[in-house]
């Protein structure tokens, strides 16, 4: 309702104005009427004036050269041509008289009175140019007088009618018409100064009593609206406006009314909710002393499991001491039997290399315990290293390793040079372990674009692979998938997350990869990515 209100009345407002536009231009163009027939007036009396001066001024020439006292044929001529185009001017400014005064009332008797006076002027200027082509100094015995009333009756009469006379009237005639102008100009001008000033009050009104009429028509609904938002921002949920009209603002106010109710069933929800999350605490808390429980027995399990492994060290230990001790015995023997000797004894060593290797990395599962010197670090040292150190665990597993050469460069990374050399001999003896005889590991590196800029190496076999539904898990403490411990059944499961936590530890990450849409057999991707420092200055070594 109030939006057609509204549109009705902007649409009168604008229909006034534009009523107001349009009797502006009426009045400019009626005031641009009256100025033009006032100018036009104005010229025909100063036209009529000059007329008149022109021939007094032809006159006196006459007179000087009728008694020999001068008057140059070329200034009679001049004259002469100047009343013709006077004339002239005349009888154009009397056709734009009549155009504007469209020939009714005294308008025609006036037009009418000029253009017979310019009619008879302009026979009369044709007579005096023949005269006066022909007139001859008068001779020294003949009287003045009748020289010059031969001439008075071309000057003064033409067809019967004194032309002082009709010059004079036309004068008179045309100073009256002026001024009739001027003051039809003067009270046409009072008429739109009176019009302009009527229209803007008229608008001005209406705008005034529109304003008022909304003003009172949008006080209460807007007071009612104001006071129940008021009251939803108390929280006072269940106040509802009272509009029920079929207007814009009993939309407004249903529409707040029915956000109330739904914040009201909301925030009754939530008190739901929050009793329902009280009670899932309360279950949670006891299942969180439940696996406190747990982890305890599982702490109980690994401190076995230690106890297990420390019994499973004097097994290999005295083997070796034994096989030793049995060779050393008696005199000399033939170097085959050294020879076996020797392979049992590296063999066994093997073995317990193994079972220490489980136990330290057990022992020290848990990294934020391990100290790190954290200082500028050439990569290509420890990766040369790695390098040297997993070539031999290849070469009897008949695995070729091909590794993309570092540059001449130095590569700078902040770290510890002794756990950087262990995390990358972790990440390729694990592609070497668990890829098939006959096979290959990649390396490959590269530096990001990221910010900061990042070295990225790339670990990559052609092994056993790891099944899409155990990715998720290879970071996971003693985890081994299926797949590992059909290939290798020895392994503790920590290799991977050991070199998770190394990498996190240098402000890099870690990532491993195998094909989705494969079981296994295609191989593994680990990705390892480290921050390159770009400042040419040594970093202070830290320790962590």
């Amino acid at each position: 309702m109030f939006r057609r209100q509204l549109s009705g009345v902007l649409i009168f407002l604008a229909a006034c104005i534009v009523l107001q536009g349009l009797g502006a231009v009426f009045a400019l163009r009626e005031a641009e009427r009256q100025v033009v027939r006032g100018r036009l007036a104005s010229d025909i009396h100063q036209g009529f004036v000059q007329l008149s001066a022109t021939k007094q001024h032809l006159r006196s020439w006459v007179t000087q050269h009728k008694i020999g006292a001068g008057g140059n044929p070329s200034e009679r001529d001049a004259l002469i041509e100047q009343m013709q185009q006077s004339l002239g001017e005349l009888a154009l400014l009397a056709q734009k008289s009549a155009a504007l005064g469209l020939l009714q009332g005294r308008d025609s008797e006036e037009h009418a009175a000029r253009t017979d006076a310019l009619q008879v002027l302009g026979q009369n200027v044709h007579a005096l140019g023949q005269a006066l082509a022909q007139i001859q100094t008068l001779p020294a015995n003949m009287p003045a007088r009748l020289g010059w009333e031969s001439l008075s009756e071309v000057f003064d009469k033409s067809e019967g009618r004194d032309l002082r006379e009709l010059i004079a009237q036309s004068v008179a005639r045309e100073s009256a018409a002026m001024q009739r102008e001027r003051l039809a100009a003067d009270a046409t001008l009072a008429r739109i100064r009176w019009l302009w000033i009527g229209m803007a009050l008229t608008l001005a009104l209406l705008a005034l009593g529109a304003t008022f009429y909304f003003e009172r028509a949008l006080r209460r609904p807007i007071d009612e609206l104001v006071q129940g938002a008021r009251r939803l921002r108390q929280g006072r949920l269940q106040y509802r406006v009272p509009l029920d009209d079929q207007d814009e603002f009993s939309d407004v106010a249903r529409s707040m009314n029915a956000m109330a109710a739904e914040l009201e069933k909301h925030q009754q929800q939530e008190i739901e909710h929050r009793q329902r999350l009280e009670s899932q605490v309360r279950e949670r808390t006891s299942a969180l002393h439940e696996a406190n429980q747990s982890l305890q027995q599982t702490d109980t399990r690994r401190r076995q499991l230690l106890a297990d492994i420390s019994h499973e060290l004097r097994t290999p230990t005295t083997a070796i001491r034994g096989e030793a001790e049995i060779t050393l015995r008696g005199g000399e023997r033939p170097a085959a039997q050294y020879r076996q000797a020797l392979q049992r004894i590296v063999m066994t060593s093997k073995q317990l290399g193994s079972v220490i290797d489980d136990l330290l990395a057990m022992a020290r599962s848990d990294m934020e315990t391990l100290s790190m010197v954290q200082q500028r670090v050439d990569l290509s040292a420890p990766l040369a290293d790695a390098l040297a150190q997993a070539q031999a665990l290849a070469g009897e597993r008949h695995i070729r390793i091909d590794a993309q050469a570092m540059p001449a460069a130095a590569v700078h990374v902040m770290g510890d040079a002794q756990r950087l050399c262990q995390l990358l001999l972790l990440l390729l003896d694990n592609a070497v372990r668990y890829s098939h005889p006959d096979g290959c590991v990649s390396l490959r590196w590269w530096r990001s674009d990221e910010t900061p800029p990042m070295l990225v190496l790339q670990v990559i076999d052609q092994g056993i692979g790891i099944p899409a539904e155990e990715l998720h898990q290879v970071f996971d403490r003693h985890f081994r998938g299926r797949t590992a411990r059909l290939h290798r059944a020895a392994g503790s499961g920590l290799g991977l997350p050991i070199a998770k936590a190394w990498a996190l530890a240098h402000g890099g990450s870690l990532s491993l990869e195998s094909p989705a849409d494969e079981t296994t057999g295609q191989g593994t991707r680990v990705q390892l990515s480290l921050p390159l420092l770009t400042s040419p200055s040594s970093a202070a070594p830290t320790t962590s």
